[in-house]
């Protein structure tokens, strides 16, 4: 019988612990906040690496929303929403990176103290996020999805940081976006990931409903 072979949770609604759902809301709205500053300085700065880590704030903000939306279903619609978020990462990545190429023909450099005064807040902001998170990492696609989301965070406004150090030190663009080109193959990297993890999630799924 598939029963035998399948948690239950596979195709029911599972117990959510409260303590990961209460931290998917605290993640929410520090990376809807957090998008809204960073955006707002990537447009005065001229930073590529701020834009790239402003709209990963977003796209982690909607990640986070669905996540909330689907914590209580079955292994097949969690591994659908992982699946749909793993995609948005990599179409997120391959934005950045196409969006840092254009860059190299306008030829302007961003303001470095503007870089480095909201990274180093964006990188506080996030670091906190993923330790809240760091307990969950190891659960199913639309978890782990949710771990990575938060890591790449912390790292990308690392990034940020060192690219404003390095934009300050040598006058040019180039660090910037060598940074926001890291931070686009990152996010690629992740989301094929989490696409794969949400790949056997569903098939698991539908083998234990067949």
């Amino acid at each position: 019988m598939a029963g035998h072979c399948c948690s239950s949770d596979t195709h029911a609604s599972q117990a959510v612990d409260p303590r990961f759902r209460r931290a998917l809301w605290i993640a929410l709205w520090v990376n809807l906040g957090m998008f809204l500053l960073e955006f707002a300085a990537s447009l005065t700065s001229g930073s590529v690496a701020l834009l790239a880590d402003a709209v990963d704030f977003f796209a982690d903000s909607a990640n986070y929303m669905l996540s909330l939306y689907v914590l209580s279903m079955g292994l097949l619609w969690r591994g659908r929403a992982a699946l749909v978020k793993g995609v948005t990462m990599v179409v997120f990545g391959v934005a950045v990176l196409g969006k840092a190429f254009w860059s190299l023909t306008s030829g302007a450099t961003p303001e470095a103290m503007t870089m480095g005064m909201v990274g180093a807040l964006a990188m506080v902001a996030n670091i906190a996020v993923a330790l809240l998170l760091y307990a969950h990492r190891t659960g199913d696609a639309n978890m782990r999805s949710v771990w990575l989301c938060s890591r790449n965070d912390a790292l990308g406004n690392l990034a940020v940081m060192l690219a404003a150090v390095g934009v300050f030190g040598t006058g040019t663009a180039w660090p910037d976006l060598i940074v926001a080109a890291i931070m686009g193959g990152l996010a690629i990297h992740s989301g094929l990931a989490v696409v794969g993890h949400a790949r056997s999630d569903i098939a698991e799924a539908r083998a234990c409903t067949s």
